[in-house]
């Protein structure tokens, strides 16, 4: 008698605690922050790159590690407003470049210690700090994204004849990239004109500027004709740019007409009106290799990364970064 009173007591015990076990086990998990993410195990085989950074407000070297640094030039020179296949397009841009200047350490107008500076001269970086300046609530979200791009092509670089590539890249097109040689002195055969059509719904297609006939004549080192005209194109790029044009005797080429008038492209034309001169241009960016927009549009149509690299970049390879490494 007392030994069946003794597991009755035993099982009513039982029935009573199980379910405040599950909950125990089950019902409280442990919280996880919506900004954790799964975090990269470093192969044995892939190389540990620094990358030192003239910081050119504080002027200072920083030195950070490359994908760091990839992630803080995607952030700065793409909106990570743009659809993920581009920023990892720009990811893999970003990460050639870099690449490219360390191998062959070109410190020229560099500061002592230095292998790129923050600035437009090499790629725009952005930290932390300044990002979280630029983003504001929008922080969380906008880094999120970079670095999921980034990720997604670590150690990813671009190469042609296995050495890594010119990897330009620039806003937005006329409707077509320009060749190499059509604006710099180097001819890259990777870098040659293609159709970039989607340009043309980019906010920065066209751009309309003023100025005075005289300030015109000014900077461009010219004199105008009394009959009203301006200048004549001579010669046109590839890309359908102004390669050459002729002001009053004096030949300029696009580039120069750009630089010296401050112009978004050398895709121009003028008009005068009185004494004002009104120039409208067509895309924004010198239009060699990788258009962003461009690369954006590509990326709403579906297009991968991979295409649109292989794209805007003529004959290139994808390759691992251990193919160059040991020529750092």
């Amino acid at each position: 008698m007392r030994q069946w009173i003794i597991a009755t007591i035993t099982l009513f015990t039982l029935i009573l605690l199980i379910p405040a076990l599950v909950v125990l086990a089950f019902g409280e998990k442990q919280s996880i922050p919506l900004s954790a993410e799964p975090k990269h195990v470093q192969a044995r085989d892939e190389p540990i790159v620094e990358v030192a950074v003239y910081r050119s407000k504080e002027k200072k070297v920083e030195r950070l590690p490359l994908e760091q640094y990839v992630i803080g030039v995607v952030a700065a020179e793409m909106p990570a407003e743009f659809e993920m296949e581009a920023l990892k397009a720009q990811a893999l841009t970003a990460r050639t470049y870099i690449v490219k200047q360390l191998m062959h350490k070109q410190t020229i107008e560099l500061p002592e210690g230095a292998n790129v500076t923050d600035t437009v001269m090499h790629q725009v970086y952005y930290n932390e700090e300044q990002l979280k300046q630029l983003w504001g609530m929008s922080y969380e979200w906008k880094m999120k994204k970079i670095k999921e791009a980034v990720e997604a092509t670590r150690g990813q670089i671009l190469t042609y004849n296995n050495e890594p590539i010119e990897a330009a890249f620039f806003s937005t097109s006329n409707g077509y990239t320009e060749n190499s040689e059509a604006y710099w002195q180097n001819a890259f055969p990777y870098l040659t004109s293609v159709e970039s059509p989607w340009d043309e719904q980019s906010p920065k297609f066209y751009e309309q500027m003023t100025i005075s006939v005289r300030e015109f004549e000014q900077r461009l080192g010219v004199k105008l004709p009394k009959d009203g005209s301006i200048g004549k194109v001579l010669a046109r790029t590839p890309g359908k740019r102004v390669a050459l044009v002729d002001i009053n005797g004096k030949q300029l080429t696009g580039r120069d007409v750009r630089e010296k008038l401050q112009l978004k492209s050398t895709d121009f034309t003028w008009e005068r009106k009185g004494n004002n001169i009104v120039i409208t241009t067509k895309g924004y960016g010198h239009g060699v290799g990788m258009s962003q927009y461009g690369a954006n549009f590509l990326a709403k149509q579906g297009k991968t990364y991979k295409e649109i690299v292989t794209y805007y970049y003529q004959g290139v390879q994808i390759h691992d970064l251990s193919l160059v490494a040991s020529k750092f």
